[in-house]
Protein backbone atom coordinates (compact mmCIF):
# COMPACT_ATOMS: atom_id res chain seq x y z
CA UNK A 1 0.00 0.00 0.00
CA UNK A 2 1.69 3.60 -1.01
CA UNK A 3 1.11 5.30 2.50
CA UNK A 4 1.87 8.73 3.05
CA UNK A 5 4.55 9.94 5.21
CA UNK A 6 2.47 10.89 8.30
CA UNK A 7 0.98 7.22 7.97
CA UNK A 8 4.22 5.59 8.01
CA UNK A 9 5.53 8.21 10.59
CA UNK A 10 1.94 6.46 13.03
CA UNK A 11 3.22 3.33 12.24
CA UNK A 12 6.54 3.38 13.41
CA UNK A 13 5.12 5.44 16.17
CA UNK A 14 4.78 3.27 19.85
CA UNK A 15 2.81 3.91 23.14
CA UNK A 16 -0.31 6.47 23.07
CA UNK A 17 -1.15 8.49 20.30
CA UNK A 18 -3.58 10.76 19.28
CA UNK A 19 -4.38 11.61 15.65
CA UNK A 20 -6.16 14.98 14.58
CA UNK A 21 -7.27 15.44 11.09
CA UNK A 22 -9.47 17.09 8.43
CA UNK A 23 -11.86 14.52 6.67
CA UNK A 24 -10.75 11.39 4.29
CA UNK A 25 -7.06 11.95 5.15
CA UNK A 26 -7.08 8.31 5.33
CA UNK A 27 -6.62 8.12 9.75
CA UNK A 28 -8.79 4.86 9.69
CA UNK A 29 -7.19 2.90 6.63
CA UNK A 30 -3.69 4.07 8.86
CA UNK A 31 -5.26 3.00 12.15
CA UNK A 32 -6.58 -0.53 10.89
CA UNK A 33 -3.09 -1.24 9.74
CA UNK A 34 -1.77 -0.43 13.01
CA UNK A 35 -4.28 -2.53 14.56
CA UNK A 36 -3.84 -5.36 12.81
CA UNK A 37 0.22 -5.91 12.81
CA UNK A 38 -0.30 -5.54 16.41
CA UNK A 39 -2.76 -8.52 16.79
CA UNK A 40 -1.17 -10.49 13.83
CA UNK A 41 2.23 -9.83 15.69
CA UNK A 42 2.26 -10.14 19.20
CA UNK A 43 0.12 -13.16 20.58
CA UNK A 44 -2.21 -13.18 23.65
CA UNK A 45 -3.19 -9.39 23.19
CA UNK A 46 -6.66 -7.84 23.49
CA UNK A 47 -7.90 -4.79 21.73
CA UNK A 48 -10.82 -2.86 22.04
CA UNK A 49 -12.17 -0.50 18.97
CA UNK A 50 -14.90 1.63 20.60
CA UNK A 51 -16.59 4.61 19.55
CA UNK A 52 -19.65 6.69 19.83
CA UNK A 53 -22.18 4.72 18.30
CA UNK A 54 -22.34 1.32 16.82
CA UNK A 55 -22.42 2.04 13.22
CA UNK A 56 -18.95 4.33 13.75
CA UNK A 57 -17.36 1.29 15.42
CA UNK A 58 -18.13 -1.07 12.95
CA UNK A 59 -16.33 1.13 10.19
CA UNK A 60 -12.98 0.92 11.39
CA UNK A 61 -13.72 -2.66 13.08
CA UNK A 62 -14.55 -3.93 9.37
CA UNK A 63 -11.08 -1.93 8.03
CA UNK A 64 -9.06 -4.14 10.50
CA UNK A 65 -10.72 -7.62 9.46
CA UNK A 66 -10.37 -6.55 5.60
CA UNK A 67 -6.55 -5.73 6.58
CA UNK A 68 -5.92 -9.01 8.57
CA UNK A 69 -7.88 -11.30 5.72
CA UNK A 70 -6.11 -9.57 2.90
CA UNK A 71 -2.44 -10.18 4.39
CA UNK A 72 -3.08 -12.41 7.28
CA UNK A 73 -5.97 -14.76 6.47
CA UNK A 74 -4.25 -18.14 7.75
CA UNK A 75 -4.70 -16.31 11.65
CA UNK A 76 -8.29 -15.90 11.39
CA UNK A 77 -10.12 -18.60 13.59
CA UNK A 78 -12.92 -20.40 11.43
CA UNK A 79 -15.93 -22.20 12.05
CA UNK A 80 -17.84 -21.79 15.27
CA UNK A 81 -15.05 -19.02 15.89
CA UNK A 82 -15.19 -16.94 13.01
CA UNK A 83 -15.81 -13.20 12.66
CA UNK A 84 -18.50 -11.83 14.34
CA UNK A 85 -19.50 -8.01 13.59
CA UNK A 86 -18.08 -7.46 17.24
CA UNK A 87 -14.90 -9.96 17.79
CA UNK A 88 -12.13 -10.98 15.70
CA UNK A 89 -10.02 -14.39 17.11
CA UNK A 90 -6.88 -14.86 15.95
CA UNK A 91 -5.21 -18.21 15.99
CA UNK A 92 -1.80 -16.59 18.52
CA UNK A 93 -4.63 -16.27 20.62
CA UNK A 94 -4.96 -12.08 20.48
CA UNK A 95 -8.66 -10.82 20.09
CA UNK A 96 -9.80 -7.83 18.69
CA UNK A 97 -13.56 -6.54 19.93
CA UNK A 98 -15.69 -3.83 18.35
CA UNK A 99 -18.26 -2.30 20.89
CA UNK A 100 -20.33 1.60 21.07
CA UNK A 101 -19.72 2.90 23.97
CA UNK A 102 -23.39 4.41 24.46
CA UNK A 103 -23.89 7.27 26.63
CA UNK A 104 -22.00 6.35 29.65
CA UNK A 105 -19.47 3.29 28.65
CA UNK A 106 -21.57 0.83 31.41
CA UNK A 107 -22.17 -1.75 28.50
CA UNK A 108 -18.12 -2.01 28.27
CA UNK A 109 -17.00 -2.17 31.45
CA UNK A 110 -14.99 -5.04 32.92
CA UNK A 111 -12.35 -5.54 30.07
CA UNK A 112 -9.19 -5.40 30.49
CA UNK A 113 -7.23 -4.82 27.32
CA UNK A 114 -3.42 -4.45 25.74
CA UNK A 115 -4.62 -1.59 23.26
CA UNK A 116 -7.92 0.34 23.43
CA UNK A 117 -8.66 2.46 19.75
CA UNK A 118 -11.21 5.34 20.01
CA UNK A 119 -12.86 6.22 16.34
CA UNK A 120 -14.09 9.55 16.80
CA UNK A 121 -13.08 10.28 19.62
CA UNK A 122 -14.27 13.77 20.06
CA UNK A 123 -17.45 12.81 20.26
CA UNK A 124 -17.32 10.46 23.01
CA UNK A 125 -19.20 11.72 25.58
CA UNK A 126 -16.60 12.56 28.61
CA UNK A 127 -18.63 9.92 31.13
CA UNK A 128 -17.34 6.83 29.09
CA UNK A 129 -13.61 7.90 29.43
CA UNK A 130 -13.99 7.23 33.55
CA UNK A 131 -15.48 3.46 32.30
CA UNK A 132 -12.69 2.92 29.59
CA UNK A 133 -9.13 4.16 30.93
CA UNK A 134 -9.01 2.00 33.99
CA UNK A 135 -9.17 -1.17 30.77
CA UNK A 136 -5.30 -0.65 30.84
CA UNK A 137 -4.02 -0.32 34.25
CA UNK A 138 -2.87 -4.06 34.43
CA UNK A 139 -1.65 -4.43 31.10
CA UNK A 140 0.12 -1.05 30.97
CA UNK A 141 -1.41 -0.75 27.29
CA UNK A 142 -1.59 1.90 24.77
CA UNK A 143 -4.61 4.48 23.77
CA UNK A 144 -4.81 5.50 20.20
CA UNK A 145 -7.71 8.23 19.89
CA UNK A 146 -8.41 9.51 15.82
CA UNK A 147 -11.12 12.15 15.32
CA UNK A 148 -12.00 15.01 13.50
CA UNK A 149 -12.02 18.10 16.26
CA UNK A 150 -15.79 19.14 17.67
CA UNK A 151 -14.96 21.96 19.90
CA UNK A 152 -12.11 22.98 22.31
CA UNK A 153 -12.99 20.82 25.39
CA UNK A 154 -13.60 17.13 26.27
CA UNK A 155 -11.14 14.51 26.78
CA UNK A 156 -9.68 14.15 22.95
CA UNK A 157 -8.83 17.55 23.68
CA UNK A 158 -7.05 17.66 26.42
CA UNK A 159 -5.26 14.97 24.97
CA UNK A 160 -3.65 17.63 22.70
CA UNK A 161 -1.76 19.39 26.12
CA UNK A 162 -0.99 15.68 27.39
CA UNK A 163 2.98 14.40 27.48
CA UNK A 164 2.10 11.22 27.65
CA UNK A 165 0.52 11.15 23.94
CA UNK A 166 2.43 11.62 20.68
CA UNK A 167 0.19 13.66 18.74
CA UNK A 168 -0.40 14.00 14.74
CA UNK A 169 -2.63 16.36 13.10
CA UNK A 170 -2.95 16.24 9.52
CA UNK A 171 -5.48 18.69 7.61
CA UNK A 172 -7.07 17.51 4.45
CA UNK A 173 -5.02 20.23 2.17
CA UNK A 174 -2.17 17.85 3.13
CA UNK A 175 -3.49 14.59 1.73
CA UNK A 176 -2.34 14.14 -2.20
CA UNK A 177 -5.93 12.41 -2.90
CA UNK A 178 -7.88 15.09 -2.38
CA UNK A 179 -8.18 17.24 -5.27
CA UNK A 180 -7.60 21.51 -4.72
CA UNK A 181 -10.27 21.84 -6.98
CA UNK A 182 -12.77 19.83 -4.65
CA UNK A 183 -11.28 21.78 -1.44
CA UNK A 184 -11.82 25.15 -2.89
CA UNK A 185 -15.62 23.89 -3.63
CA UNK A 186 -16.07 23.77 0.27
CA UNK A 187 -14.45 26.51 0.65
CA UNK A 188 -17.20 28.58 -0.82
CA UNK A 189 -20.04 26.47 0.42
CA UNK A 190 -18.74 26.59 4.17
CA UNK A 191 -17.74 29.27 6.67
CA UNK A 192 -14.05 30.27 7.51
CA UNK A 193 -14.68 28.31 10.67
CA UNK A 194 -16.62 25.32 9.18
CA UNK A 195 -13.76 24.80 6.96
CA UNK A 196 -11.01 25.17 9.56
CA UNK A 197 -12.46 22.38 11.78
CA UNK A 198 -13.75 20.02 9.01
CA UNK A 199 -11.28 20.10 6.56
CA UNK A 200 -8.12 21.50 8.19
CA UNK A 201 -8.50 19.58 11.11
CA UNK A 202 -8.52 22.82 14.12
CA UNK A 203 -10.25 23.40 17.18
CA UNK A 204 -12.48 25.72 17.03
CA UNK A 205 -13.93 27.55 20.02
CA UNK A 206 -16.52 29.61 18.27
CA UNK A 207 -18.52 26.99 16.96
CA UNK A 208 -21.02 25.78 19.60
CA UNK A 209 -23.01 22.47 20.14
CA UNK A 210 -26.86 23.56 18.68
CA UNK A 211 -28.43 20.94 21.37
CA UNK A 212 -26.29 21.09 25.38
CA UNK A 213 -25.87 17.65 26.50
CA UNK A 214 -28.23 18.05 29.71
CA UNK A 215 -31.03 19.31 27.28
CA UNK A 216 -30.42 16.08 25.16
CA UNK A 217 -30.28 13.50 28.15
CA UNK A 218 -33.30 15.07 29.92
CA UNK A 219 -35.53 14.56 26.83
CA UNK A 220 -34.33 10.96 26.45
CA UNK A 221 -36.74 9.64 29.11
CA UNK A 222 -38.60 6.63 27.19
CA UNK A 223 -37.42 3.44 27.19
CA UNK A 224 -38.49 -0.39 25.11
CA UNK A 225 -40.63 -1.16 27.72
CA UNK A 226 -42.55 2.19 27.85
CA UNK A 227 -46.10 2.96 26.60
CA UNK A 228 -46.31 5.10 24.21
CA UNK A 229 -49.77 7.41 24.34
CA UNK A 230 -51.98 6.72 21.64
CA UNK A 231 -51.85 10.24 19.51
CA UNK A 232 -51.65 11.36 15.99
CA UNK A 233 -48.67 9.87 14.29
CA UNK A 234 -46.41 11.54 11.87
CA UNK A 235 -43.30 11.11 9.86
CA UNK A 236 -40.10 12.47 9.23
CA UNK A 237 -37.61 11.05 6.32
CA UNK A 238 -33.90 11.92 5.62
CA UNK A 239 -32.84 10.23 2.39
CA UNK A 240 -29.24 8.70 2.02
CA UNK A 241 -26.85 11.37 -0.08
CA UNK A 242 -23.81 11.04 -1.82
CA UNK A 243 -21.24 9.81 0.74
CA UNK A 244 -23.42 8.97 2.89
CA UNK A 245 -25.09 5.42 3.40
CA UNK A 246 -27.68 5.48 6.17
CA UNK A 247 -31.61 6.74 5.52
CA UNK A 248 -33.77 7.24 8.29
CA UNK A 249 -37.17 7.14 9.08
CA UNK A 250 -38.43 8.94 12.45
CA UNK A 251 -41.92 8.40 13.63
CA UNK A 252 -43.50 10.75 16.49
CA UNK A 253 -46.75 10.45 17.95
CA UNK A 254 -48.46 13.61 18.88
CA UNK A 255 -50.49 13.60 22.30
CA UNK A 256 -51.88 16.20 24.33
CA UNK A 257 -49.08 19.29 23.40
CA UNK A 258 -46.49 16.44 23.34
CA UNK A 259 -44.31 14.39 21.46
CA UNK A 260 -43.48 10.96 21.86
CA UNK A 261 -40.77 8.98 19.88
CA UNK A 262 -43.19 6.15 18.35
CA UNK A 263 -40.25 4.53 16.28
CA UNK A 264 -36.80 5.05 14.11
CA UNK A 265 -35.99 2.87 11.43
CA UNK A 266 -32.27 3.24 10.30
CA UNK A 267 -31.10 1.47 6.56
CA UNK A 268 -27.74 1.51 5.28
CA UNK A 269 -27.13 1.65 1.53
CA UNK A 270 -30.59 0.88 0.60
CA UNK A 271 -31.99 1.45 -2.25
CA UNK A 272 -35.03 4.29 -3.08
CA UNK A 273 -37.11 1.82 -4.51
CA UNK A 274 -36.98 -0.40 -0.72
CA UNK A 275 -36.95 2.93 1.07
CA UNK A 276 -40.67 3.55 -0.84
CA UNK A 277 -41.86 0.58 0.29
CA UNK A 278 -40.84 1.30 3.67
CA UNK A 279 -42.25 4.42 4.03
CA UNK A 280 -45.53 3.13 2.51
CA UNK A 281 -45.22 -0.73 5.37
CA UNK A 282 -44.71 2.06 8.27
CA UNK A 283 -47.68 4.33 6.94
CA UNK A 284 -49.97 1.40 7.05
CA UNK A 285 -48.97 0.37 10.59
CA UNK A 286 -49.22 3.94 11.69
CA UNK A 287 -51.61 5.39 9.95
CA UNK A 288 -49.16 8.81 9.63
CA UNK A 289 -51.06 12.51 9.48
CA UNK A 290 -48.25 13.56 7.43
CA UNK A 291 -45.05 12.39 6.35
CA UNK A 292 -42.57 14.96 5.69
CA UNK A 293 -39.50 14.24 3.46
CA UNK A 294 -36.60 15.45 2.02
CA UNK A 295 -37.16 16.38 -1.68
CA UNK A 296 -33.76 17.86 -2.90
CA UNK A 297 -31.20 15.53 -4.65
CA UNK A 298 -31.79 11.59 -3.96
CA UNK A 299 -35.20 12.42 -1.93
CA UNK A 300 -36.54 13.38 -4.70
CA UNK A 301 -36.64 9.40 -6.07
CA UNK A 302 -38.55 8.97 -3.09
CA UNK A 303 -41.15 11.73 -2.79
CA UNK A 304 -42.41 11.58 -6.52
CA UNK A 305 -43.29 8.04 -6.00
CA UNK A 306 -45.32 8.79 -2.74
CA UNK A 307 -46.90 12.02 -3.91
CA UNK A 308 -48.47 10.22 -6.80
CA UNK A 309 -49.27 6.68 -5.10
CA UNK A 310 -52.89 6.94 -3.56
CA UNK A 311 -52.42 5.85 -0.16
CA UNK A 312 -49.45 8.86 0.78
CA UNK A 313 -50.12 11.07 -1.69
CA UNK A 314 -52.68 13.31 0.59
CA UNK A 315 -49.85 12.92 3.32
CA UNK A 316 -46.55 13.59 1.84
CA UNK A 317 -45.38 17.28 2.58
CA UNK A 318 -41.69 18.36 0.80
CA UNK A 319 -39.12 19.82 3.44
CA UNK A 320 -35.49 20.01 2.38
CA UNK A 321 -32.46 21.56 3.38
CA UNK A 322 -32.71 24.60 1.67
CA UNK A 323 -31.51 27.81 3.48
CA UNK A 324 -34.22 30.36 2.84
CA UNK A 325 -37.47 28.65 1.57
CA UNK A 326 -41.65 29.04 1.00
CA UNK A 327 -44.02 28.02 2.24
CA UNK A 328 -47.42 28.50 0.76
CA UNK A 329 -51.15 27.45 1.51
CA UNK A 330 -52.41 25.22 -1.18
CA UNK A 331 -56.10 26.83 -0.62
CA UNK A 332 -54.67 30.64 -1.06
CA UNK A 333 -51.75 32.30 -2.52
CA UNK A 334 -50.65 33.38 0.72
CA UNK A 335 -46.38 32.86 1.15
CA UNK A 336 -44.51 33.00 4.03
CA UNK A 337 -40.73 32.26 4.15
CA UNK A 338 -39.59 29.32 6.19
CA UNK A 339 -35.67 28.60 7.17
CA UNK A 340 -33.90 26.09 7.91
CA UNK A 341 -33.29 27.39 11.25
CA UNK A 342 -36.80 27.76 12.14
CA UNK A 343 -36.98 23.69 11.36
CA UNK A 344 -33.99 23.49 14.13
CA UNK A 345 -35.13 26.10 16.99
CA UNK A 346 -38.96 24.48 16.38
CA UNK A 347 -37.14 20.77 17.89
CA UNK A 348 -35.15 23.15 19.95
CA UNK A 349 -37.92 25.00 21.72
CA UNK A 350 -39.99 21.68 22.02
CA UNK A 351 -36.97 20.07 24.34
CA UNK A 352 -36.41 23.33 26.20
CA UNK A 353 -40.25 22.94 26.89
CA UNK A 354 -40.27 19.28 27.58
CA UNK A 355 -42.29 18.65 25.33
CA UNK A 356 -40.86 15.90 23.25
CA UNK A 357 -40.02 12.42 24.71
CA UNK A 358 -37.42 10.30 23.07
CA UNK A 359 -36.10 7.23 23.31
CA UNK A 360 -32.31 6.60 25.41
CA UNK A 361 -30.69 5.80 22.18
CA UNK A 362 -27.06 6.47 21.90
CA UNK A 363 -27.36 6.94 17.98
CA UNK A 364 -30.09 9.74 18.95
CA UNK A 365 -28.15 11.48 21.41
CA UNK A 366 -24.67 11.11 19.13
CA UNK A 367 -27.13 13.08 16.22
CA UNK A 368 -28.10 16.05 18.55
CA UNK A 369 -24.67 15.96 20.00
CA UNK A 370 -23.16 16.50 16.50
CA UNK A 371 -25.16 19.58 15.56
CA UNK A 372 -23.03 22.56 15.28
CA UNK A 373 -24.59 26.46 14.85
CA UNK A 374 -22.24 29.16 13.85
CA UNK A 375 -23.66 32.86 13.66
CA UNK A 376 -21.86 34.42 10.09
CA UNK A 377 -23.06 38.02 8.59
CA UNK A 378 -25.86 37.94 11.25
CA UNK A 379 -27.25 34.31 10.06
CA UNK A 380 -27.21 31.38 11.74
CA UNK A 381 -25.87 28.33 10.36
CA UNK A 382 -26.10 24.86 11.18
CA UNK A 383 -24.65 21.78 10.18
CA UNK A 384 -23.26 18.20 11.43
CA UNK A 385 -21.04 15.21 10.72
CA UNK A 386 -23.39 13.01 11.97
CA UNK A 387 -26.96 15.35 11.33
CA UNK A 388 -28.97 12.42 9.57
CA UNK A 389 -31.38 11.05 12.73
CA UNK A 390 -31.41 14.67 13.68
CA UNK A 391 -32.91 16.16 10.21
CA UNK A 392 -35.32 13.47 10.48
CA UNK A 393 -36.58 14.56 13.67
CA UNK A 394 -36.89 18.14 12.67
CA UNK A 395 -38.94 17.46 10.16
CA UNK A 396 -41.38 15.10 11.69
CA UNK A 397 -41.20 17.67 15.37
CA UNK A 398 -42.56 20.13 12.68
CA UNK A 399 -46.14 18.62 12.74
CA UNK A 400 -46.68 21.25 15.80
CA UNK A 401 -46.26 24.03 13.45
CA UNK A 402 -47.64 22.67 9.89
CA UNK A 403 -51.48 22.03 10.68
CA UNK A 404 -51.61 20.01 7.39
CA UNK A 405 -50.89 22.18 5.21
CA UNK A 406 -48.75 21.12 1.96
CA UNK A 407 -44.48 22.65 2.23
CA UNK A 408 -43.21 23.47 -0.90
CA UNK A 409 -39.37 24.47 -0.40
CA UNK A 410 -36.97 25.37 -2.87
Amino acid sequence: MDLDNWQREVLETSGNLVLRSGRQVGKSTCISIKVSKFATSTPNKTVLVIASVERQAYLLFEKILAYIHDHHRNLIMRGKNRPTKSKILLRNGSTIYCLPTGLSGYGIRGYTVDLLVADEAAFIPEEVWSAVTPMLAVTKGSIILLSTPFGKGGYFFRCFDDPNFTKFHISSEECPRISPEFLEQEKKRMTALQYAQEYLGEFVDELRQFFSPDLIRSCMTLSKDSVIPTGTNYLGVDVARMGRDDTVLFSLSHHKQTLYQRDLKITNKTLLTQTVNDILHYDKVYNYRNIYIDDGGMGVGVFDPLLVNPQTRRKVIPINNASRSLEPDWGSHRKRRLMKEDLYNNLLSLMEQNRIKLMDDPDVAHSLKSVQAEYNDDRLRIFGAYTHIAEALIRAAWCVKSKSLNIYLY
